[in-house]
C-alpha cells in the first residue's frame, strides 16, 4: 500500500477533499450546504403577512444561489458546487424546511461554525450570500418587501450575525 506524500497527487481512485471543505466535519458541511436551500424555501413560503410567491420568486432564489459561483470566496464557490453536485432523490416535502424557528437556529449554528473554522472573509461572504438568497426571493416582482418580509430578513440577518 502506498501513501501520498505532501505535494503528490492522491492515490488512484481517491479524491482529496478540497482545502475549503476539509476544515469542516460532515455535519458542519451538511449544515453549510443545506442552509441556502432552506432559506430559499422559507423565503418563498407564504406566512402571516407574507404573500404567496410565484414561480418568479423561486427562480430569483435559484439565480441567487447560482450567483455564488462568481463570488470571490472559495467557501461560497465550494458550497455552490456541492449543492449542484448533490442529488438525494428526495421528493417529499420536509416541514422543517419552512419552520422559521428551525431555520433561524440553523443560521445561528452556521454562523458559529464559520466563526470557529472559516477565514473571516469567507465567513462574511457566505453569510451575506445566504442573506442575499432570501432578499432576492422576497423582492421578486415587488418594488419593496412587505413588513413581514422585512421582519423575516431582519431576523435572518441577526441569526447570521450580520446585524
Amino acid at each position: 500500500m502506498s501513501h501520498s506524500v505532501a505535494g503528490e497527487p492522491p492515490s488512484a481512485g481517491r479524491r482529496a477533499a478540497p482545502l475549503t471543505t476539509a476544515a469542516y466535519s460532515a455535519a458542519e458541511w451538511d449544515l453549510l450546504t443545506d442552509l441556502p436551500g432552506r432559506v430559499l424555501v422559507a423565503a418563498a413560503s407564504p406566512g402571516p403577512g407574507r404573500p404567496p410567491r410565484g414561480v418568479a420568486a423561486g427562480l430569483a432564489g435559484l439565480d441567487a444561489v447560482a450567483a455564488g459561483r462568481a463570488f470571490d470566496s472559495d467557501l461560497v464557490r465550494a458550497v455552490v458546487a456541492a449543492i449542484y453536485a448533490r442529488h438525494d432523490g428526495t421528493t417529499e416535502r420536509d416541514e422543517r424546511l419552512t419552520d422559521l424557528v428551525d431555520l433561524l437556529a440553523a443560521a445561528r449554528a452556521a454562523a458559529r461554525v464559520l466563526r470557529r473554522r472559516a477565514d473571516p472573509a469567507d465567513s462574511a461572504a457566505y453569510r451575506q450570500w445566504v442573506e442575499s438568497v432570501a432578499a432576492r426571493v422576497c423582492r421578486a416582482g415587488e418594488t419593496t418587501p412587505s413588513p413581514a418580509d422585512t421582519r423575516f430578513l431582519d431576523r435572518l440577518g441577526g441569526a447570521l450575525d450580520l446585524r
